[in-house]
């Protein structure tokens, strides 16, 4: 099902004739539409890996100054929409944008234009580094904290100890959260759109709503297949062969906390300043439209029906994702080799595709092969899992990553079937890297909007298709409720995740010690963390 939409788009392309789709891929015009996609992806990526290394740290390891609530403000910025992110940069930091008009008195007439390059790159960055923020904060909560205190027993100082023990650990979770952010910016459409930058997604919708010919849509769309095989590539052959679980048996501990001293209140404001951009903008423009529609007699357009039309598709969308992501994560986490690298490649096909062309090729997959869910939910769903499944991939595998393969082999020892392995041993284990991948792809179907406008069943209104509705009439007032319930309704479940992952810490002695006259450690919060003393025969 991942591979359908690339079979739809060959199907397509050739329907212009061989000629024709050979002298699309080689147009100047595509040649520079790659580069430039490209181009955008390198620069989203690599930001926002700059950006959420550090911040993970900063809120998992460091006595920084309220780091769980920094660890949850971090996170909810990918709770909004790109379209509904790219409209309130426009609105405030347009050239006559609001900042401008606060600006006037003091003679600013006009505001750098944020349209273009900058702007896509800005917007996409601050809604989209949340994913390696969330993986690789996962991953620092489950590193062996022995490998850091051998660095610096034999010597080395924080700053050695973190580039050179640290993170390279860190290394499968930091390119799966750089894989799911290079591939959402090849598929993004609505920043893209708003801060007018041609990029594949753009032109491909452009092709397909303005020409009935969709040969040439097509032949562009392949192009953008080729380019999410080269990407995966790249991720295959950085991701190494390396294991990297920990190779004792020693209990759940969690490390020292490191005192950031002159340091704690500079990376508090450089927090706030984060936040403020990417969270705070976006909702105080949101904010002041609704203010604003609300003063002019706007009705709210907010119902029951709505909302639990959002919730109930992405929460089948997410429990879908998962069940279908942990074969294949198992499968390239415990079994590598061509058939591994093959099914898990698959599985990123419709990942970097637009939306749209995901949901015009099941379309004709429903309409042609199984008419029965054409125009049902199931279809729906079953779109959200060829769009989304790839984030549950990378969550799950870079947690299986992270278990000793011989609490395994000791379950099977011992008795135990591989199913009953797999759900009393592996399964606690990587709970949270699952749990991660569910909401990441929760949040993710909240905010899908071409597939759901063309999968949808007749009358089946979300608040994603509301917002885009009135939005795209101009009518932001209207869009305003839709577009904040759109946003609480996707932070709560981020922000319990988050908040549930900083209470189940292990607890562990400060120093960091065991042997004689080292503290007890408290069974409690290691039995909570999935830890149980081994059985004595």
């Amino acid at each position: 099902m991942a591979l359908l939409p690339a079979g739809y788009l060959t199907v397509r392309a050739a329907d212009g004739g061989l000629d024709r789709m050979l002298a699309t891929v080689a147009s100047a015009r595509t040649v520079e539409l790659l580069v430039r996609t490209a181009g955008l992806a390198v620069a989203v990526t690599v930001t926002s890996v700059v950006l959420a290394v550090p911040l993970a740290w900063l809120t998992v390891r460091t006595d920084l100054p309220g780091r769980r609530a920094w660890a949850v403000l971090s996170a909810l910025p990918l709770a909004i929409p790109t379209y509904i992110g790219a409209f309130a940069f426009v609105a405030a930091l347009g050239p006559r944008g609001m900042v401008r008009d606060w600006l006037a008195p003091l003679g600013v007439e006009e505001l750098p234009s944020i349209y273009g390059f900058p702007g896509a790159w800005l917007a996409l960055t601050l809604f989209s580094y949340p994913y390696v923020l969330l993986t690789v904060r996962a991953a620092l909560r489950r590193l062996d904290p022995s490998l850091e205190e051998a660095s610096r027993t034999l010597g080395r100082g924080t700053r050695a100890t973190f580039w050179h023990v640290t993170l390279p650990q860190l290394r499968p979770s930091i390119t799966a959260g750089a894989l799911l952010v290079a591939l959402y910016t090849l598929s993004d459409f609505g920043a893209v759109s708003l801060l007018r930058f041609d990029s594949f997604t753009r032109v491909i919708y452009v092709q397909y709503r303005a020409s009935l010919d969709r040969s040439a849509a097509a032949s562009l769309g392949l192009v953008l297949v080729a380019l999410t095989v080269v990407v995966l590539v790249v991720e295959t052959r950085s991701r190494g062969q390396a294991a990297y679980h920990r190779l004792h048996a020693g209990g759940a501990r969690k490390p020292p906390v490191t005192p950031l001293g002159r340091w704690r209140w500079p990376a508090a404001a450089a927090c706030a300043a984060l936040v403020g951009v990417a969270l705070v903008i976006p909702l105080g423009v949101v904010t002041y439209w609704l203010v604003r529609g609300l003063a002019a007699g706007e009705p709210l357009r907010l119902t029951a029906t709505l909302v639990g039309h959002s919730l109930s598709a992405s929460a089948f969308g997410a429990a879908a994702s998962v069940a279908a992501a942990w074969p294949v994560a198992v499968l390239a986490a415990r079994h590598p080799g061509r058939l591994s690298r093959l099914v898990e490649r698959a599985s990123y096909a419709g990942y970097a595709l637009p939306g749209v062309v995901v949901a015009l090729s099941l379309v004709f997959f429903g309409a042609r092969v199984v008419p029965a869910v054409y125009q049902t939910r199931t279809i729906l769903v079953l779109a959200y899992v060829v769009l989304f499944l790839p984030q549950a991939v990378g969550a799950i595998r870079a947690s299986l990553l992270q278990v000793n393969p011989s609490l395994e082999e000791a379950s099977r020892l011992l008795g135990r079937s591989k199913l009953a392995t797999m759900w009393s041993v592996v399964l606690p284990l990587v709970r949270p890297g699952a749990l991660a991948g569910s909401a990441l792809v929760f949040l993710t179907c909240m905010k899908e909007l071409p597939a759901t406008l063309l999968l949808a069943p007749t009358g089946y209104q979300t608040l994603a298709t509301q917002v885009w509705n009135a939005s795209s009439e101009a009518f932001f007032g209207r869009a305003a409720a839709p577009a904040l319930a759109l946003v609480l309704l996707s932070a709560l479940p981020m922000a319990l995740l988050v908040l549930r992952e900083s209470e189940r810490e292990p607890a562990a002695p400060a120093t960091g010690t065991t042997g004689p006259g080292a503290p007890e450690p408290d069974e409690e919060a290691l039995a909570a963390s999935g830890w149980r003393p081994a059985p004595v025969s």
